[in-house]
């Protein structure tokens, strides 16, 4: 049987597709709970900084990562992702997660791959594979703000991080390239 065989049925045809009401939290609060800034995402991104067509200087790269940090974080599902591996560092830390002690928690275990893979979700939902490539490259560095978290949340701030930097490399270079085929200079 193929997926188009199935007859599909509607379920949710009653719900509504737009956003009702006001959220009450924000994802940039729920961080700085954690102790984590905007400064310090875009300080960890940057030591990885590497100049390239579009950002040419570190200013321009800040710059542009605030501004693909402000556009991802406008998702609710990725909000919704990170806020999920901030609740599972929250319970790793009093011992609470299934299946796992307290102590391995706390090791970082290497059998332990959840945060890994909640790591590598975020940053594909941010910008596909070259997230995820960017993504592994901070997670092995581990450099600024990410050697000080804990287990889960290095991962997701790592995803994070490696999904935005990645939009930013590729949006930058994108928009650098534009400017020179409008401009009529030869690339």
């Amino acid at each position: 049987m193929k997926l188009s065989d199935i007859d599909e049925r509607n379920l949710k045809k009653e719900k509504s597709e737009k956003v009702e009401g006001r959220a009450t939290i924000d994802i940039l609060d729920v961080l700085s709970e954690e102790g984590i800034s905007v400064q310090d995402l875009v300080d960890t991104a940057l030591q990885m900084y590497i100049p390239h067509p579009g950002l040419e200087t570190r200013e321009k790269a800040e710059y542009l990562f605030k501004r693909e940090l402000k556009y991802a974080l406008s998702d609710p599902n990725l909000c919704i992702l990170i806020y999920s591996g901030i609740l599972l560092e929250r319970e790793g830390r009093v011992g609470n997660l299934p299946n796992i002690s307290k102590n391995s928690y706390e090791k970082d275990m290497s059998f332990i791959i959840a945060d890994e893979v909640l790591g590598t979700s975020i940053a594909t939902y941010i910008s596909g594979s070259k997230g995820a490539f960017e993504f592994v490259r901070y997670d092995k560095q581990k450099p600024g703000i990410l050697s000080n978290l804990g287990p889960f949340i290095d991962d997701v701030i790592g995803g994070l991080i490696g999904g935005v930097s990645s939009s930013m490399y590729s949006r930058g270079m994108a928009e650098f390239g534009k400017k020179d085929w409008e401009s009529g200079e030869a690339l």
